[in-house]
């Protein structure tokens, strides 16, 4: 029996929403997406991934079968970060987890 894991990332930056919205833009192209300003689910293939904007951060809730599976998302999350907010400096999220 597989378990649901999770793991949650936080990038601090005041341009949270913007940075959703262009991530679930891009994601929508090849996977089902809803989303407004400040909240977000894209289904990427190893389980959803869902993000949240603030005043201050972003964060992402990713949410897997198998620890294999949140480490593609991450690197999914954090690769598209990286060109989207190049300004930033941003190289990762603050990840935490895997959870069960």
């Amino acid at each position: 029996m597989q378990k649901n894991l999770t793991e949650e990332g936080r990038f601090e930056t005041v341009n949270a929403s913007r940075y959703l919205q262009q991530l679930c833009k891009h994601f929508a192209h090849r996977v089902e997406v809803r989303f407004d300003a400040q909240d977000g689910t894209a289904m990427l293939p190893a389980g959803p991934a869902t993000l949240k904007a603030t005043g201050d951060a972003l964060t992402v809730t990713l949410t897997g079968d198998d620890a294999t599976g949140l480490e593609k998302s991450r690197h999914v999350i954090d690769s598209h970060l990286e060109r989207f907010a190049f300004r930033e400096g941003f190289t990762t999220m603050q990840w935490s987890g895997p959870r069960a």
